[in-house]
């Protein structure tokens, strides 16, 4: 899908509001294991993703409790550093080679100045973000394991062979030998 259509998902924004928008990206590139955002760093960037896999997480030296996986065509960034400008507390790092797109805070802060369009676009994007988190946080406490592994199976079948699983079984909150078992023997 290309990502003007994904946008458009979240708001019907215009093809000149949109090349607005991408005549103001950057690309990176990332090797697989690269940081993009380490705790204590302030993410100065918000990254599109083009391809590959990342991933946000938090380490307590004892255990990775995984936050968020990011690919085409979301957005990738510790949320709360860049909106708010503030020290991360949390890891964003690529678990594959990647290609990002990428905006400046301030270039950002400039183009939703100018445009209406795309400041209601980010708005609605940072909407469905939180209410997703919302309902991941209710399917973590509701569901049974064997139901959270076959809801993320089926919303992203391609992150099983992509992603380390200790880091899924993390993310949806099972034990990496529980989450062997569901991988060996549920069908989604």
């Amino acid at each position: 899908m290309e990502r003007y259509e994904f946008f458009r998902q979240f708001h019907d924004i215009s093809i000149a509001d949109y090349q607005l928008l991408t005549d103001s990206l950057g690309v990176r590139s990332f090797k697989k294991g690269a940081f993009i955002t380490v705790p204590g760093q302030v993410q100065r960037e918000l990254y599109f993703v083009k391809s590959g896999v990342q991933m946000s997480y938090f380490d307590t030296g004892d255990k990775i409790y995984t936050l968020a996986f990011t690919y085409f065509p979301y957005l990738c960034a510790i949320a709360a550093s860049f909106s708010f400008q503030e020290p991360s507390k949390y890891f964003l790092t690529c678990l594959t080679d990647s290609e990002l797109e990428y905006i400046t805070y301030d270039n950002l802060q400039k183009l939703i100045d100018q445009s209406q369009q795309i400041e209601r676009l980010f708005r609605r994007m940072t909407e469905a973000m939180l209410a997703g988190m919302i309902d991941l946080h209710i399917d973590l406490r509701a569901m049974t394991i064997e139901e959270r592994y076959k809801t993320f199976c089926r919303k992203n079948p391609d992150l099983l062979q992509l992603v380390p699983h200790k880091y899924i079984a993390s993310y949806l909150g099972i034990d990496p030998t529980n989450f062997s078992k569901l991988f060996n023997n549920v069908i989604f």
